[in-house]
């Protein structure tokens, strides 16, 4: 591989991830050049990001962001039309990867089994529970467990929700409403077309939410997962099959629930990330430690694949 290429690393941006993301490119970029590449850049995206573009003439963009608009298909589309390759998945895959429901369209059909949802507007919650408790409700298009909410008959939100209650139903007109999957929290990594291992994810306090992610030491990682050979592969498998349906691209991360109560019908996909983290605490670069790549290794694979 060239290490002469022009890389930016596009990190930043806008959305609810940002310092995510910044963390994830910063550490691209040190990577790349510790490996020995020559000429990387970093650029914190702004709305003028075609024209720093248009001016840095870049061989390809390693795409640091997460969230709107660098995971949503946004960012691709305008990478495409100024013909820039990047790094992960294209325009259609992450627009529809980022909408849960999108998601299991095209999921379910295919034998991946996700939580039946429906679609409810905030305004609503304040009158009645959408589906028994204990239920979970979350942002159609949101990553990273932003705006998460499980309700439960014991939980501060009361019944009905309450207006005055913080939760996502102040920040979004319309949620998803999934029932809750008792159990574990699981995440398995895809890489070009192999899954890695699985991580169960244990919150030291509450459940696996944005601040249990991104704060050293309020989650452990169980890598690989404990877990029955069969439950293992049953998650590797899905993930797999989730990645090439949506036709994913470099890396993607998919993540579950399993109810061990019910053996293998337990596991549930919950969602694809199609720009999954590259920060020190970051699942991907976790899983692929495990299975003998370095986080060198890994950032140069995914310019790789990405390559003309």
């Amino acid at each position: 591989m060239n290490k002469d290429l022009h890389v930016v690393v596009l990190m930043g941006g806008w959305s609810s991830e940002r310092e995510v993301s910044l963390m994830s490119g910063k550490g691209v970029a040190a990577a790349l050049r510790e490996r020995g590449w020559s000429n990387v850049t970093e650029v914190d995206m702004d709305r003028n990001i075609a024209q720093v573009l248009a001016g840095l003439r870049p061989d390809i963009v390693f795409n640091a962001l997460h969230g709107h608009p660098g995971e949503d298909g946004t960012v691709q589309g305008m990478l495409d039309l100024m013909q820039i390759p990047y790094t992960h998945s294209g325009l259609s895959t992450s627009a529809i990867a980022i909408d849960k429901e999108l998601t299991k369209l095209l999921l379910v059909p295919a034998g991946v089994r996700m939580p039946e949802g429906t679609m409810v507007r905030s305004e609503t919650l304040f009158e009645r529970d959408p589906i028994p408790r204990p239920y979970v409700l979350k942002p159609v298009n949101e990553g990273s467990s932003v705006g998460v909410a499980i309700v439960t008959d014991e939980s501060n939100y009361g019944n009905p929700i309450g207006r005055d209650t913080q939760g996502p139903w102040n920040d979004f007109d319309e949620l998803l409403a999934e029932p809750f999957i008792a159990g574990h929290e699981l995440t398995v990594a895809v890489l070009g077309d192999e899954a890695l291992c699985v991580t169960e994810l244990k919150p030291k306090v509450g459940f696996y939410d944005f601040d249990s992610k991104y704060t050293d030491g309020l989650t452990e990682h169980v890598c690989p997962a404990q877990v029955p050979d069969d439950i293992a592969q049953s998650m590797l498998d899905m993930a797999l099959k989730a990645h090439r349906v949506l036709g994913c691209k470099g890396a993607s991360r998919s993540d579950f629930r399993w109810d061990d109560a019910q053996g293998e019908a337990g596991v549930y996909l919950l969602e694809v990330n199609t720009q999954p983290g590259m920060t020190p605490l970051s699942l991907v670069p976790e899983q692929a430690r495990q299975r003998g790549i370095s986080y060198g290794e890994l950032v140069e694979r995914l310019i790789e694949e990405a390559l003309p």
